[in-house]
């Protein structure tokens, strides 16, 4: 199996994935905050259309044992796994654009979603 077809693998079998653009974003704002920190991604009720994508920076020391944790070279993404319920398979895409920019959410489990692209339905 080529390396490439090995990446690929890899990044299936994450329940929130995120594209090279997302990654490089998110790393370059850790670095600017200066401590070492993870990426939490979740969902809450509310937004336009029933549930709402959240994230944030937050410590390592505060990933419990009902998180699940993905590694992107070293950078951690966690959710929480009630949350990956309606969010595996996520992908996390950033965009510079200065109509429509900023992280865009690709969930395959959204039956809605809202035009702000920061809500969806199940």
């Amino acid at each position: 199996m080529s390396e490439t077809g090995m990446t690929q693998t890899a990044q299936q079998e994450r329940g929130i994935q995120m594209t090279p653009a997302a990654l490089q974003h998110v790393q370059m704002l850790k670095q600017q905050a200066g401590q070492e920190l993870c990426l939490r991604v979740g969902v809450r009720q509310g937004g336009c259309s029933g549930m709402s994508y959240m994230m944030d920076f937050e410590n390592l020391s505060n990933v419990g044992e009902h998180d699940e944790v993905y590694d992107y070279d070293g950078f951690k993404v966690v959710c929480d796994r009630k949350s990956l319920l309606y969010l595996y398979g996520l992908v996390l895409d950033y965009s510079n654009a200065l109509i429509g920019g900023g992280f865009q959410f690709t969930n395959p489990n959204a039956a809605q979603t809202c035009g702000c692209g920061k809500s969806f339905g199940t």
